[in-house]
């Protein structure tokens, strides 16, 4: 028993390995960071913390790499995980690029949505919503603005990865568990 579960580890680690292998010669988009940035980011409400601020140069460093982004911030609730999320979407969005944001729950979605608006006033971004409250004609809409490349960042369920869902230029998903 103790043989086996050793090769399977063995083999899952060796998947892993080969995977990690194939994103790195794998080639991207650098996504620079946009001339508005410092303005966006003087919007922030707070001071950031120093992991905060590690976080975001981390993932300015990683945007303008021109191999995929492979990132996870970890962080416990009200520690600023979602402002480093908005960084990296208006990089990404400023750069012409979509941004796909995919929550746990419909109330989640509806939560994230508000801050993303909120956040976003006065920027020329985008944003739309598509969950179990919205109308079918209020997500036909957003659907074809997505397809349409109209909609900078859209934040849903695992309704966003359903074979209607269509990007014009997806350049970013954000998953937040």
């Amino acid at each position: 028993m103790k043989a086996k579960a050793e090769q399977k580890a063995n083999d899952i680690a060796a998947e892993l390995l080969e995977l990690y292998a194939k994103r790195e010669i794998q080639q991207g988009n650098s996504i620079p960071l946009p001339t508005e940035y410092s303005d966006f980011a003087a919007s922030f409400g707070y001071e950031p913390t120093v992991d905060q601020q590690n976080s975001f140069d981390e993932i300015i460093k990683d945007l303008a790499l021109i191999r995929p982004m492979d990132r996870l911030v970890c962080g416990d609730v009200g520690f600023g995980k979602t402002e480093v999320a908005m960084r990296a979407a208006f990089i990404a969005a400023m750069n012409g690029y979509q941004v796909a944001i995919l929550a746990p729950t419909t109330l989640l979605t509806e939560q994230l949505y508000q801050n993303l608006v909120n956040r976003f006033a006065g920027f020329p971004v985008s944003i739309g919503e598509i969950s179990r409250f919205k109308t079918r004609k209020e997500i036909n809409q957003t659907l074809t603005l997505l397809a349409d490349g109209k909609l900078d960042i859209v934040v849903g369920t695992h309704r966003l990865i359903q074979d209607d869902v269509k990007f014009a230029k997806l350049g970013l998903v954000i998953i937040d568990e």
